[in-house]
């Protein structure tokens, strides 16, 4: 039986990831996805510039808007529109966290923005004819002894939303919600994951080698993308299953990325009251096929399963809009109409604290007043999301945080006016497997500063 209220402790703030990729030999028995595997360690974009707590939580909270309008966005574009088409449902800017690779041979380091929403791997290149800032040399091509350029009768060329031929040779061009873009040449080349220690270098990746780009990339040197298509990491290198684990805010451990054999769940929890490993399956969207939907039902909020018709979290069969997705990229929950409503309510009536007023720059609109009165103890409903098999029960920092403009205690949850998308907030401390041979979610809660 779940129980049916938190008492506030301490309050973490989202999430400040740290990392470098580290490679390491299969683990003992093996694991899912065959034998190939590696493990990785996930940077925050943020991560070492020297930003406040306030500020780092209000700049992930800014990207988490801009993230959420453009995927909202994106499945109403226009069929047809050659250009509208070969969007991806990505900001070029405003993804969460970085993973380390290397590039040709001899290998050349990178940090690229890992991104569950789309499919194209990609860096800057030299011959650099317009390029945006990034913290590493762009890579140039004829320094490599592996690679080569992709003709346009290629299975990866024909696999782009949008491919052009010039010489024989194919070109991509992928167009961003945020008016940024990127284009080049696709190409194969050897990619290594790993560490001088242990290394895994894996030959014939098909890549962007960008020529033309604009917009911004954080701090990162490119795209890495992990999402359900042929041209992504996790279905290029042929072990379709990866997970990863986020430490919280405060944490000086760095996120866990697992990949292949490594991704499994088996003695994830370092103790029995973390509960079982729960699953969910993927539901497929034509419209929009390389993001990964959930089929959610429903939402608890302090014990009571809230009056929300589970059509409101479906995608519509006529056009593939709404639904329910899971992002990395997104650090806080948006919540379709009418089920935020309702949950609004549930706090509004739950919690014992004035509501503050919203402004139209407020993004968390479901704040109280904080600190409490002297001398009052406070207690909050706990949160449960319901997926088909599978309840996802939040610990109570994946849910409220302290606003640093309000100085408000916030709901980490906002309005969406097309489809709902869990944000990594939410789910910070579990370890969450995507096992596409299987078609399957699943998560456990964990100590991610412990494995």
């Amino acid at each position: 039986m779940p129980r049916l209220a938190a008492t506030l402790v301490v309050l973490l703030p989202p999430l400040l990831l740290s990392a470098a990729v580290a490679a390491a030999p299969l683990p003992p028995g093996g694991g899912g996805g065959g034998g190939f595997g590696f493990e990785a360690t996930l940077r925050h974009v943020d991560a070492g510039a020297g930003y406040t707590k306030a500020q780092l939580l209000a700049r992930a909270v800014a990207r988490s808007r801009a993230r959420a309008s453009t995927l909202q966005s994106l499945a109403t574009l226009a069929p047809g529109d050659a250009i509208t088409a070969a969007r991806i449902l990505v900001r070029a800017s405003d993804g969460e966290y970085l993973m380390d690779m290397g590039i040709g041979t001899p290998p050349r380091y990178y940090s690229a923005i890992l991104d569950t929403g789309s499919d194209l791997i990609w860096t800057q290149c030299a011959p650099c004819l317009l390029c945006v800032d990034q913290p590493t040399p762009y890579f140039d091509p004829s320094q490599s002894a592996t690679y080569r350029s992709l003709g346009c009768s290629s299975a990866s060329c024909n696999a782009l939303y949008y491919p052009f031929c010039f010489q024989n040779v194919c070109v991509y061009q992928y167009f961003y919600g945020d008016s940024a873009s990127t284009a080049g040449v696709l190409a194969n080349e050897t990619f290594t994951f790993g560490t001088n220690a242990t290394r895994v270098a894996v030959p014939s990746v098909s890549f962007g080698c960008g020529n033309l780009n604009a917009g911004s990339l954080a701090n990162g040197s490119g795209m890495v993308g992990f999402g359900r298509g042929s041209l992504s990491l996790v279905s290029q290198l042929g072990s379709p299953r990866f997970s990863y684990c986020l430490t919280s805010f405060l944490s000086p451990v760095p996120s866990r990325l697992y990949f292949g054999a490594y991704a499994t769940l088996n003695s994830t929890n370092a103790s029995a009251a973390a509960g079982p490993v729960q699953s969910t399956p993927f539901v497929v969207n034509p419209a929009l096929p390389t993001m990964y939907f959930l089929n959610m039902t429903g939402i608890s909020v302090g014990g009571y399963r809230l009056p929300i018709d589970p059509a409101v979290f479906a995608i519509n069969d006529a056009d593939g809009t709404g639904g329910t997705i899971i992002d990395s990229g997104t650090t806080i929950t948006y919540i379709a109409e009418p089920a935020y409503a309702a949950v609004r309510a549930a706090f509004v009536s739950q919690i014992r604290l004035p509501l503050l007023n919203a402004t139209e720059a407020s993004v968390l609109d479901t704040c109280f007043k904080w600190p409490p009165p002297p001398r009052q103890s406070l207690t909050l409903p706990e949160v449960v999301f319901h997926f088909d098999g599978a309840d996802m029960e939040l610990p109570l920092q994946n849910y409220m945080l302290v606003d640093p403009v309000s100085g408000g205690l916030c709901l980490a949850m906002a309005t969406s006016e097309d489809g709902t998308i869990i944000g990594n907030f939410q789910h910070q401390n579990f370890h969450v497997l995507y096992d596409l041979e299987n078609s399957l979610l699943s998560f456990v809660p964990a100590p991610c500063n412990l494995i």
